[in-house]
């Protein structure tokens, strides 16, 4: 344990020196140690990604399809269906990649430099060289790029709550701690991945790549489940079932047939055995959607794009729809619900009215100068030219404070020279700079209000300097009170005339002051976030701030955001661990706030909402969030969050923003709608097939198609169409409906009704053409019927664009993927009725105007009557 001994005891247990490595010693630790990086999980490889597609008991049923025909001598039925899986299984691959690539560029993004003394020399390496032994030096603004022993540290503050969840900046020392303690009482430690914000140092190298804290963490995520989100489960549950419905319909439909054939000759030729099982396997191929998956694909892989335009990079495919289905989203607070920039919000100067701080004023009265000028001057943040904040964000906020009143901070740092100072440090809690003004010496102090007030001798009343009596120290103890209890965090300002310019201040000189006011700020909320939380509640959402911030900071915030009423409550990590399971589930509901917690306590409370049956999305950044982000059905990392996280996340936030999951929320409801939309439709067009068949089959009819019709129906009508639905626009109500139930059938919601009546009433109409057609002859009647049910299921794509508006409701031409979609496939049927390809397509000479004109007038009757029909309901209900 590194932190129980001294820093030359760690140098020398290190085998290092105090002026670095020898470039022959880093060689040789690079080979024992391997690079200093986080290693991958095994990736999956393509040929694996590939065979995976071929999973699908849809699939199966078609590629068993395919190798039955290629027996049977119809190679070309069987290249088309190859043909159709293999591209659906590209797309797949493609988009898993292409997913992979994204978060590459992200990771490429932050490839941070490591400044280090090696043979005595200080130089800057890229952080993945570094190696146990090699002393890394450390100014405001750097990242840790390695755990590490502090030989130095000035004043230095970091920020470790990628690795413990604690936004609050660590006072950092380099004395040896003598007791056993956790990380984050490891004052004399630093660790791979945490930020220094303040003061200098320097360290020598302990810990690399997986050895780190940050890599011991990342190895909870091999207990963490992956979940399979709903859609995928809907899928396999749908797929399944449907293939034993067809194969059970293409066993019937070969054995009618075959019965029907021996009973009527009392024969049973070859020939005929063979025609009917071809038929089978066409009705077959016919009744399976086998664009389904494809469709699927490029829907989810269109929401992909669509989040990525709102700052949404989706890692695994499937979860674009499980966000549809999202009812609880358990979020960090600083920086996704909060700008995660300190914001100077209130002041108290007593007896001066805060109309004086207006920045439009620019008269400012001494006393309110003195406050502006202390707050930016005892101060030891920047701004550099880059606009890159450096130091405390509490200090950050003081100098931009300064800004908006119009007085720069750098010029008055100029005019105010600093003479002297006594560092901050936690104990007495305050911090002192000497300053030049006008020629006279000043001791400017800020700190902990009743730190500086227990100080103070004077105070500034309305810029009068008069002796601070009784009533005006207790005006200053509520109004800090107040503050405090708005979950501000205040400071308080004060000086002292000093006896010169060469004055050298000691502990002792902080007394005696004149208190000048107070500041008061906080991590304002985003702007955008009270609308989004709000969207999220009339969607049926319930939002959960999970937080290592203190309890009462978290409640005004999610208070103030509207995501706690009054009668909620607020658990830290340690009041959570009290209770029960059963006490945890009782109370659950009512619990929309935790504050400083544990890894452990985050996946309690995301598996207490699955174990309700609620899909629960996780937010987090760093490697303490990853095995939730990994428990949850749908983790979403943050773009400035560490890479672990990222790898443990499906879809990362490239802003870091509360409002961007909401955004999200609703492509994920829209590509769910247009996924049911695509194959309402698809299996609408497949019913009204199998009616039609099932009808002739029973008629004693001939059969309505033949082989290669029912090949060319499929694939006209099952790809285009489907796809332009994909492309519709969010309904006007997507976003004021519940989270539907995970464990509803995709079929569920009056689905299966819109299925049965569509194909129905396209089965009853190529039905009627048949008739009006075997009036003349066998042969038109089945032209007649595969016209008719081409051009049904091409115009049936208006009436799916939605399933409670009407085409003109949403807009005949809002999305004109699906006029293209209709004019690409009517273009594609015509084909059929050329000259050369009549005979292909058993279209006889006699099918002419006459005839595909009562094909189209049967389609568009069957069109409207799908519109009406929804017109009719909305009315009604």
């Amino acid at each position: 344990m590194y932190y129980r001994q001294s820093y030359i005891e760690s140098i020398s247990n290190l085998q290092s020196d105090i002026k670095g490595l020898k470039n022959d010693v880093v060689q040789k630790r690079l080979e024992t140690y391997g690079y200093n990086e986080l290693k991958e999980a095994n990736k999956t490889p393509t040929w694996m990604l590939f065979l995976e597609s071929f999973k699908d008991p849809l699939v199966l049923i078609l590629l068993l399809a395919a190798v039955v025909q290629i027996v049977l001598g119809e190679a070309v039925e069987s290249i088309i269906i190859f043909i159709v899986v293999i591209l659906n299984s590209i797309l797949g691959v493609t988009q898993t990649k292409k997913a992979e690539g994204s978060l590459e560029s992200l990771k490429k993004l932050s490839a941070p430099k490591a400044k280090v003394l090696r043979n005595g020399q200080k130089q800057s390496i890229e952080s993945r060289e570094l190696v146990p032994g090699d002393i890394v030096i450390l100014e405001a603004g750097d990242y840790i790029p390695a755990d590490g022993r502090l030989i130095e540290a000035q004043t230095l503050k970091i920020v470790e709550g990628m690795l413990t969840g604690e936004s609050e900046p660590v006072l950092k020392h380099n004395e040896n701690i003598e007791e056993e303690v956790g990380i984050g009482d490891q004052r004399n430690m630093v660790f791979s991945g945490s930020l220094v914000v303040y003061g200098r140092g320097s360290f020598v190298v302990t810990k690399t790549g997986m050895n780190t804290e940050m890599g011991k963490v990342a190895g909870l995520l091999e207990s963490a489940e992956s979940k399979q989100t709903p859609l995928q489960q809907k899928l396999d549950e749908f797929g399944k079932k449907l293939g034993v419905a067809i194969v059970i319909i293409a066993i019937g439909i070969f054995a009618i047939q075959i019965i029907r054939n021996y009973i009527s000759t009392n024969t049973l030729p070859s020939k005929i055995i063979i025609d009917s099982f071809m038929f089978a396997i066409a009705v077959a191929v016919a009744a399976i959607p086998e664009a389904l998956s494809s469709i699927v694909t490029i829907v989810l892989s269109l929401g992909t794009n669509n989040m990525a335009k709102k700052q949404a990079i989706i890692r695994k495919l499937p979860a674009v729809e499980t966000l549809g289905s999202t009812s609880i989203i358990c979020t960090d607070k600083t920086g996704t619900l909060t700008q995660n920039k300190m914001t100077v919000v209130d002041f108290y100067m007593h007896e001066t009215s805060e109309d004086d701080m207006d920045p439009k004023n620019i008269n400012y009265s001494y006393h309110s100068k003195a406050l502006t000028v202390a707050s930016a001057i005892c101060n030891d943040s920047n701004i550099n030219e880059e606009g890159k904040e450096i130091g405390d964000p509490t200090e950050v906020a003081l100098i931009k404070f300064a800004n908006k009143q119009k007085l720069d901070y750098k010029e008055l740092r100029e005019k105010y020279d600093r003479l002297n100072e006594i560092p901050f440090d936690s104990d007495r809690k305050l911090m002192s700079t000497v300053n030049s003004i006008h020629h006279n010496a000043y001791m400017f102090t800020k700190g902990a209000p009743d730190v500086v007030f227990s100080r103070c001798k004077y105070a500034l009343v309305d810029g009068e300097k008069e002796p601070i009596s009784d009533d005006i120290l207790e005006q200053y103890k509520k109004v800090n009170e107040e503050f405090s209890n708005d979950a501000l965090r205040v400071l308080a300002f004060a000086f002292k005339d000093v006896p010169d310019e060469n004055f050298v201040p000691a502990l002792e000189d902080e007394v005696d002051m004149t208190l000048v006011g107070l500041i008061a700020m906080i991590d304002p909320p985003r702007e955008e976030v009270f609308d989004a939380v709000k969207d999220a509640k009339s969607a049926g959402i319930k939002t959960i701030m999970i937080t290592g911030d203190h309890k009462t900071t978290a409640r005004a915030i999610a208070k103030n955001i509207g995501i706690m009423d009054d009668d909620d409550l607020a658990l830290t990590g340690k009041e959570l661990d009290n209770l029960s399971d059963e006490e945890l589930s009782e109370k659950l509901e009512h619990i929309p706030v935790y504050a400083r917690v544990s890894p452990e306590n985050k996946i309690r409370i995301i598996k207490a909402w699955q174990n309700k049956g609620k899909i629960t999305a996780m937010t987090g950044d760093g490697v303490n969030d990853a095995p939730a982000l990994k428990q949850a059905n749908i983790g979403i990392g943050m773009g400035s969050g560490t890479d672990v996280a990222k790898d443990a996340s499906a879809m990362i936030l490239v802003d870091d923003n509360f409002a961007t999951i909401v955004n999200a929320i609703e492509v994920g409801r829209t590509v769910y709608t247009n996924i049911k939309k695509s194959i309402t439709y698809l299996l609408a067009g497949n019913l009204a097939g199998i009616i039609s068949i099932l009808f002739a089959v029973f008629a004693n009819w001939p059969n309505p198609f033949t082989t290669l019709q029912l090949l060319f129906i499929n694939l006209i009508t099952d790809s285009l169409p489907a796809i332009a639905l994909g492309f519709e626009k969010p309904e006007k109500n997507v976003m004021s409906k519940a989270p539907r139930d995970p464990n509803e059938s995709i079929l569920a919601g009056g689905t299966i009704q819109i299925i049965t009546f569509r194909g129905i009433l396209i089965g009853i109409v190529v039905i009627i053409a048949q008739l009006i057609g075997r009036k003349s002859s066998p042969l038109l009647g089945t032209a007649m019927a595969f016209s008719t049910i081409t051009l049904c299921r091409i115009f049936q794509t208006l009436p799916s664009r939605s399933d409670e508006y009407s085409s003109l409701q949403i807009g005949f031409f809002s999305n004109m993927y699906v006029i293209y979609a209709i004019i690409v496939c009517t273009l594609l049927y015509s084909l059929t009725l050329l000259p050369f390809l009549r005979d292909i397509f058993d279209m006889p000479i006699a099918f002419g105007i006459r005839e595909l004109g009562i094909c189209f007038i049967l389609a568009i009757i069957s069109t409207v009557i799908m519109d009406m029909v929804k017109l009719l309901h909305r009315k009604r209900s």
